[in-house]
């Protein structure tokens, strides 16, 4: 599988991927680079559960936060094992009989081609989590429909010119409107089984950024307008400065209880259904090692 002009996420980068060769914004060649494959017990209750969420860790990013706590593997593409569309579909079920309650796909954008191919060739028993930046194209999230059952998107901005400036992407607002819009779409409201766990929908992320809180309760103004009943907003309180944060003193901190209540509070009278992460969760302790976990038998060294 070539790509030659690969347009799946919205920088349109149009240049020829081939198996250990990227030369667009991502970085990455055409086959799926992973960097860990483990059970992660951080996410969201209905997501992580009792027996952890399956996740799957890709290495490259289309957006590229200044700020990501992945960026060793997002931006700096550290570490990473090129695997075949059976390798990776192993993967998967070496999960499944972990114990995982679902196979959660982070950061997956870059290698949506592949991860469907995957998908495509055995059902998994349980569901599929697409972890996203939420920097989607809406034809790249139809190439989906019906591989994935739980959508997890960030929505990290409605301002051109704060996604401009710590993501490289003044048009992120418009495509995450159109993917976010188009997910919900494809999953309907949220739907849990007898113990709580999601097993269909689309849950949206927001991050609240340090000296950003007029930008969040500009983000969840847009979701209580937008979003149907039935899909929950997950508002995380786990920032802490990564990657490049040092450059942009605004956000070289954690944020502060004012500023969290600030928005925690908007987001109660707004009536939005969900979950509040903790300020607690702001630590390095909660960021995973990338050290190829999951990973022994896969790949080629």
């Amino acid at each position: 599988m070539i790509f030659e002009e690969c347009n799946l996420c919205p920088r349109r980068c149009n240049v020829r991927r081939e198996p250990s060769n990227g030369n667009g914004f991502c970085r990455m060649g055409n086959l799926p680079v992973v960097a860990r494959a483990a059970l992660h017990f951080w996410e969201e209750p209905c997501i992580s559960g009792t027996k952890g969420s399956g996740t799957v860790f890709f290495t490259g990013c289309t957006l590229g936060c200044v700020f990501c706590q992945n960026y060793e593997i997002s931006s700096l593409r550290k570490v990473g094992k090129e695997l075949t569309v059976t390798q990776l579909a192993e993967v998967f079920q070496s999960l499944v009989e972990q114990g995982a309650h679902n196979i959660n796909l982070v950061s997956p954008t870059q290698f949506a081609l592949p991860i469907a191919e995957a998908l495509k060739l055995k059902k998994l028993p349980v569901p599929v989590v697409y972890n996203s930046s939420g920097y989607e194209t809406v034809e790249t999230l139809k190439l989906l429909e019906g591989l994935v059952d739980v959508y997890l998107p960030d929505l990290k901005y409605v301002s051109a010119e704060t996604a401009l400036r710590y993501s490289g992407a003044a048009n992120y607002p418009e495509y995450a409107k159109q993917a976010i819009l188009e997910m919900v779409r494809q999953t309907g409201k949220a739907q849990f089984d007898e113990n709580g766990m999601l097993i269909r929908g689309t849950v949206v992320r927001h991050l609240i950024l340090p000296s950003n809180t007029r930008e969040s309760i500009a983000v969840l103004s847009w979701l209580q307008e937008h979003l149907p009943d039935g899909v929950p907003v997950s508002l995380m309180a786990q920032y802490i400065p990564c990657g490049k944060a040092d450059q942009y003193p605004e956000i070289n901190r954690s944020i502060t209880a004012r500023e969290f209540h600030k928005v925690e509070d908007y987001l109660m009278e707004l009536g939005l259904d969900g979950f509040v992460q903790e300020r607690s969760s702001a630590t390095k302790a909660y960021i995973p090692a990338f050290q190829l976990q999951g990973l022994e038998q896969a790949g080629t060294e």
